[in-house]
């Protein structure tokens, strides 16, 4: 059988951290953008006119989901024409998963993103690998996403491993009540104590922030949590743990979404160091999660034959 990874060079990183992980060639789609925003997408297999390139059996698509609504027409482009060209597999991992948030209609006439968007992905692919989805209401990834192949990792220990290794004897903290499957996943990896806080949220950057009921003088504290978008709750939690004599605060997060200024709002805070795994690409990326996603992607492959 023949496999490849294909992605886009603004994941280039990422992505041939995973194909090398996995025993994967890699090639990059070659992307333009016309004036009027239109794409223009041209796979790596044009080969010459008397001897085009075959397209391999097996296409594994890497394209992390942030920022999504281009991305989205990416993969359907790339997807739809795949198909047409004879891929018999096509899978996808996306170690951030976008439009999960809205799993229910809050409001009349409200659409909700999560069920229309994962039906969108269950499509076009074959599977579909990510971490750490953000769900509220539903406990499995194929309750979004209708695959038999439908894998959520979490990136929770990594960070925990990094945590240990940056600081001793660190306290975990969780700025909301969402948090808590990710820095108790944490904890039992490292040993670490943990105490989650509550969080009312009065819009989207404005939050209230309860700590909770345990020693924090003098304790080297670490926000952990799935994402972080506009950054107030971050910069809330680690004020409020400051102002209880906390000695100092560091952020650990899965997704680095920080939209617009939210790294500056987090550091003004008082937060100290940053680290973030490399789902998303940022500046902050710490740990790579090609040693876990290798794994289940070989997995999967492995099932699809």
């Amino acid at each position: 059988m023949s496999i490849m990874l294909l992605y886009v060079n603004d994941e280039a990183g990422p992505a041939r951290r995973l194909a090398e992980a996995a025993g994967l060639e890699a090639r990059a789609v070659a992307e333009h953008r016309f004036p009027d925003q239109e794409l223009r997408l041209t796979l790596p297999f044009a080969g010459t006119a008397a001897s085009p390139e075959p397209m391999p059996e097996t296409l594994v698509i890497y394209r992390s989901l942030d920022r999504p609504n281009d991305k989205l027409v990416e993969l359907l482009l790339i997807a739809r024409h795949a198909r047409r060209q004879g891929v018999r597999h096509l899978v996808l991992v996306a170690p951030y998963l976008a439009y999960m948030r809205q799993d229910i209609a809050f409001h009349p006439g409200e659409i909700v993103s999560q069920a229309l968007v994962g039906a969108f992905l269950a499509e076009l692919f074959d599977a579909v690998i990510t971490v750490d989805p953000h769900l509220h209401r539903i406990d499995r990834l194929d309750q979004a996403i209708p695959l038999e192949h439908a894998v959520a990792l979490s990136g929770a220990v990594r960070l925990g491993e990094l945590i240990a290794a940056q600081r001793d004897e660190a306290l975990l903290i969780g700025p909301d009540a969402e948090s808590r499957q990710w820095v108790q996943q944490a904890a039992s990896a490292t040993g670490f104590a943990f105490g989650v806080c509550h969080k009312t949220r009065r819009g989207d950057r404005e939050v209230v922030i309860a700590l909770p009921d345990i020693a924090l003088r003098g304790r080297r504290t670490v926000l952990m949590d799935d994402v972080a978008s506009t950054g107030h709750t971050v910069a809330r939690a680690a004020e409020a743990l400051l102002a209880a004599g906390a000695a100092s605060v560091d952020l650990a997060v899965t997704h680095a979404l920080f939209a617009d200024d939210a790294l500056a709002v987090i550091e003004a805070a008082g937060v100290g160091e940053v680290w973030s795994t490399d789902c998303i690409v940022h500046v902050s990326n710490a740990i790579p999660m090609a040693p876990l996603l290798a794994p289940a992607l070989a997995n999967v492959l492995g099932s699809l034959y």
